[in-house]
């Protein structure tokens, strides 16, 4: 008997599914593959079941043989594993990221002969309604909260991208590539004091008071599912700090980053330049456990962010303030640098994985952006936050277009550098 195989990415069977499943079994036996949750991620897909759930209710369905796990979004390996006759997809992957996927396909089963069967998507209102509900899901409060603990175990590390509206938080929700034999994709969101300020043409001093940052908060909350690291920037005084972070959680923040700096704020990259006083160890390590005091969940995360490499206050001092705070009770340690390699950061953290084994370590490299994930991996990174580059990229755009304008006296001639309304409009989700 000839064997069928399809792979699921899916925490639901619906009436499109059923379709695709009776195909399948009118050419022979059928294996249903479930992709792991690493993959989900990088499918854009976060599993909101367990895989124990996703094997069960693909087990359910009688005209499915047996499952199997797919390890790797790419078809490779479980291709050359199981050379089913038929693999059967539904035709919505033909263009878009997911085309690179069906290319795949399509190599694996030239190699021995096997063949592929695209069955129409299905797509009616019901459908619709039950894609709509597993994404109002994801972007609920309770569950997208703790998405970034759950992150930290499932993928090598957590890509962030700083987001200072709602578009740009819809370009952080969709941008999808295709890369090195995957699809890859941004797994969370950083909103900073620095980005947020500049947007409002207010300077980088916590000018921009918390009520306003929030607005910015709920206005990517309002149109995306992805979990949100907020810049706290020093925090300010303990008695606001604490109903900062009630306030935050119950919006579904998954965490805050709060540097030990005290007095008015001065942005980091600055370093000695500027007047900056960092905050004692014992201030400081009271603020976060006020902090983590008033917590009603395990979920929300406040990590402390050293600025001791920054103020040129040397090793010791850094490893001396992250022991400190980690037993103070942060939950993840970012170092920063604004040395133009990361010789320093790779340093740091090698030596406190030395007394640390699981506490994650967040990096920021702006200034040494030459290193890539991989690399800061190896070294122990859990998060990477690509913290002002949408704010960066976005302004010589701007500036390039007005300027053609008022050099040609018309729009025609910086056309070709602008993206259709269209385009534009299509990022947007409409009810």
């Amino acid at each position: 008997m000839s064997t069928v195989y399809a792979c699921f990415c899916t925490d639901i069977i619906h009436e499109g599914h059923k379709n695709l499943i009776k195909k399948a079994a009118e050419y022979g036996e059928v294996i249903a593959g479930v992709l792991c949750d690493r993959e989900m991620v990088r499918y854009n897909r976060f599993p909101t079941v367990s895989i124990e759930h996703r094997i069960r209710m693909l087990e359910d369905i009688p005209e499915i043989s047996r499952v199997v796990v797919q390890n790797e979004i790419m078809y490779d390996k479980i291709l050359a594993e199981l050379k089913p006759d038929y693999v059967v997809h539904g035709d919505n992957w033909q263009g878009g990221p997911e085309s690179a996927i069906r290319a795949n396909v399509a190599i694996n089963l030239a190699k021995y002969g096997g063949k592929l069967i695209e069955v129409p998507y299905t797509y009616n209102e019901e459908i619709k309604k039950i894609d709509d509900r597993i994404r109002d899901k994801l972007a609920m409060p309770e569950l997208r909260r703790g998405r970034l603990k759950k992150l930290l175990g499932i993928v090598p590390i957590v890509k962030t991208i700083e987001v200072h509206s709602g578009l740009t938080g819809l370009i952080a929700e969709k941008t999808v590539v295709e890369h090195d034999g995957g699809l890859d994709q941004f797994d969370a969101m950083w909103i900073s004091s620095l980005c947020d300020s500049t947007a409002k043409g207010k300077p980088d001093i916590e000018l921009v008071d918390m009520s306003s940052r929030i607005r910015t908060v709920e206005d990517v909350l309002d149109v995306t599912t992805k979990p949100i690291i907020l810049d706290a920037d020093t925090g300010g005084l303990i008695e606001h700090f604490v109903y900062n972070v009630r306030t935050l959680e119950r919006m579904g923040v998954s965490a805050i980053i709060v540097e030990d700096k005290t007095g008015l704020k001065k942005n980091s990259l600055f370093g000695t330049e500027v007047k900056q006083t960092q905050d004692t160890v014992e201030h400081f390590c009271a603020k976060l456990r006020a902090g983590k005091k008033v917590q009603r969940t395990d979920d929300f995360m406040i990590i402390a962010r050293i600025e001791s490499l920054i103020l040129e206050k040397g090793m010791e001092d850094a490893l001396n303030r992250a022991k400190a705070y980690v037993e103070a009770g942060a939950d993840a340690i970012m170092i920063h640098s604004r040395k133009k390699d990361p010789a320093e950061v790779f340093a740091f953290c090698d030596k406190f994985r030395q007394e640390f084994a699981k506490v994650p370590i967040v990096v920021v490299p702006t200034s040494y952006n030459q290193v890539t994930e991989g690399e800061l991996a190896e070294h122990g990174v859990n998060v990477v936050i690509y913290a002002n580059q949408l704010t960066r990229s976005a302004f010589p755009a701007m500036e390039g277009t007005a300027k053609s304008i008022l050099a040609n006296h018309r729009a025609y001639e910086a056309d070709k550098n602008l993206m259709s309304i269209k385009d534009i409009i299509s990022l947007i989700d409409t009810l």
